[in-house]
């Protein structure tokens, strides 16, 4: 997670004296600051000037920033070039100016993967599967994907004209779109299940994240709910004082929500609810698993903490660090880990990098090609709640039920390792029969089912992009896998996230777990009561 503020980089100001440097006398020469930065300076002009091929003095810089941030040791800080940084500022504002297109390179072409929902771009007619043939003129058959996105993104108002290619048709199309101001959904949909049971996904944390939260609960509260499911599996994170916001919805006004601890004492700061619990009595369970990281672990952290939450999913993934923005000469930005934080207990969730290192072996795959790791508690500190209940702190914050996604079996398994060798290709066919399934069954309904005929026809497409080697025998033993993310695909490019997740919430082993506790609990109380019925707290209920 990282603090949205850009500052000053601090720099290390030398004296001058009569218009030469002063360098104190006893001093070592390698504990010299401005000799190194000069000896660093002249390598760089020796090589650009005299290495045996040429090279660029910008990139032996860079080069020299990544190894220095390289040695620290941490995979969350880093050296932002300017043009990389107006991409996680729209990740984080959730704004810009575009035509709403989300697109990647697929076969030598910029391809359209989806239109954003009620984006300019797909209001007038671009549809996933349409590859750009020109931009303003300029032909894209050679562009990447950046260069691409710098010719669409642009001033809301103005035009931008593009010509694409489509599958069945055999001249370009031309669309003169006008760009509008994009803004990206934290929160996609929103689904009353059963019972009074809503379902909430958080996707990221964005600068709106908390207003798209409380919009999208106040909605199915006037539907009828009485019980809410938040999602943040899979959400990375983003923004700190988004996860503080998002969990101040449901936390008691002076209740802590975070700390942060740094070597700076202006890092050092206890964050706390300002409001009453907007949904006070309402029983709710969190969904987690490893991809929740950082401002999704504060929320489910601050939430299992004042035991106003029940966790249910997988262990997360321990990322308690904090990160900081500092702009720096000519609109680069250095991202740099500054403190720590820790939950309202005291409890630290970071987990090291080098304890991520384990094998394969050690996981089983989910039916969704997730990996999941065993459930290991020994040697992890233990707090106590609010309430007495027994919490863990170190490597991720453990749910208060462990529920696994659907397992693949063993042949199962084999038979995906054959795909994921061709694993490229194979992602470019399942999008490329999605888009055409769509498009030759105008009809499909929610609850359709692809054919073993379909499953035919998919196999038979995959030497069509580069995964011609997968073999029929493993192709067959990874059949459920493959279904999965057919249908999955299919219900994304017919009916948005929304149907996707219709579509396939059967599927979903943690989601139906959080709805069994749910049924029926009247409050917070109720919902923790059921959770001890139904094994205890950090009960285990296996895959």
């Amino acid at each position: 997670m990282q603090r949205n503020v850009i500052g000053p980089i601090m720099v290390v100001v030398v004296s001058v004296v009569t218009g030469g440097w002063l360098l104190q006398e006893g001093v070592d020469r390698a504990d010299n600051l401005y000799v190194r930065v000069r000896v660093l300076q002249e390598v760089v002009e020796r090589v650009e000037a005299s290495f045996v091929d040429d090279v660029d003095a910008g990139t032996l810089y860079n080069s020299a920033i990544d190894g220095l941030i390289e040695d620290l040791g941490d995979p969350h800080s880093s050296f932002l070039p300017a043009s990389d940084y107006e991409n996680l500022r729209i990740r984080t504002e959730g704004e810009y100016g575009g035509v709403g297109l989300e697109v990647v390179d697929r076969d030598g072409y910029v391809t359209v993967v989806s239109p954003i929902p009620g984006g300019p771009g797909g209001r007038m007619g671009i549809r996933a599967g349409d590859r750009f043939y020109e931009i303003e003129g300029v032909p894209a058959d050679t562009m990447m994907t950046d260069e691409a996105v710098d010719l669409l993104r642009g001033r809301p108002g103005e035009d931008v004209t593009v010509k694409m290619l489509r599958p069945g048709v055999e001249e370009p199309i031309e669309f003169t779109i006008t760009r509008e101001v994009i803004r990206l959904r934290a929160v996609p949909f929103a689904e009353m299940l059963e019972d009074g049971i809503g379902y909430v996904p958080l996707l990221t944390f964005r600068e709106n994240s908390a207003a798209e939260i409380q919009a999208a609960v106040d909605s199915l509260r006037q539907e009828g709910m009485t019980g809410l499911v938040l999602d943040v599996r899979g959400n990375p994170g983003g923004l700190l004082d988004q996860g503080i916001a998002v969990s101040d919805l449901f936390l008691d006004r002076g209740l802590g929500v975070v700390e942060t601890r740094g070597r700076d004492p202006n890092q050092n700061e206890t964050y706390a609810a300002r409001d009453d619990d907007r949904y006070e009595g309402m029983p709710m369970v969190v969904l987690v698993d490893a991809g929740s990281a950082s401002a999704s672990e504060i929320i489910a952290g601050a939430l299992q903490d004042h035991d106003r939450a029940v966790l249910v999913g997988e262990t997360t993934f321990g990322k308690g660090s904090v990160q900081s923005l500092f702009r720096l000469t000519g609109g680069d930005v250095l991202r740099l880990t500054t403190a720590r934080w820790f939950t309202p207990v005291g409890r630290s969730i970071h987990l090291e990098p080098e304890d991520r290192q384990v094998t394969s072996d050690a996981h089983e795959l989910s039916v969704s090609g997730q990996l999941v790791s065993p459930t290991d508690l020994t040697n992890r500190p233990e707090f106590e709640s609010t309430g007495g209940r027994v919490l863990f702190g170190g490597g991720g914050i453990s749910p208060d039920l462990f529920v696994a996604p659907e397992i693949l079996s063993g042949s199962e398994v084999e038979g995906v390792r054959g795909l994921f060798s061709r694993q490229g290709g194979f992602s470019l066919a399942v999008f490329a029969f999605a888009v055409s399934y769509v498009a030759d069954h105008p009809n499909l309904e929610e609850g359709f089912s692809v054919s073993a005929a379909d499953l035919d026809a998919f196999y038979a497409s995959l030497s069509d992009h580069g995964a011609s080697e997968v073999a029929r025998e493993d192709f067959d033993a990874a059949e459920r896998f493959v279904r999965y993310y057919l249908e999955r695909e299919i219900a994304l490019q017919a009916w948005g996230e929304a149907g996707q997740f219709r579509h396939q919430v059967e599927l979903d082993r943690q989601l139906e777990r959080a709805v069994d506790l749910l049924r029926g609990a009247s409050s917070t109380a109720d919902l923790f009561d059921r959770l001890s019925d139904a094994g205890g707290v950090l009960a285990t209920d296996g895959g």
